[in-house]
């Protein structure tokens, strides 16, 4: 798995999520759009997903994660702290 701590710039780290998969899994980075890609596998509904992606990253990363932007796309941004 990537290390995502290496994608992580002024606090800030920007993911591509991808709900409904079989497991919470780092893809990948997407260097067109700078983000790493995320499978979750929270459906994208009632904020399942956004709950899934904080809990995954703090796990990963040992820190405290919230989403500063993108509560409602595929594409966020997660203020690390």
């Amino acid at each position: 798995m990537i290390e995502p701590s290496e994608f992580i710039k002024d606090n800030t780290l920007r993911i591509l999520v991808k709900p409904n998969k079989r497991q919470d899994y780092i893809l990948g980075y997407d260097y067109e759009r700078k983000a790493l890609i995320v499978d979750i596998k929270a459906p994208a509904e009632q904020n399942k997903a956004n709950k899934e992606v904080v809990k995954f990253f703090r796990k990963i990363l040992k820190k405290n994660v919230k989403i500063k932007s993108g509560h409602t796309s595929h594409l966020k941004v997660l203020l690390i702290h």
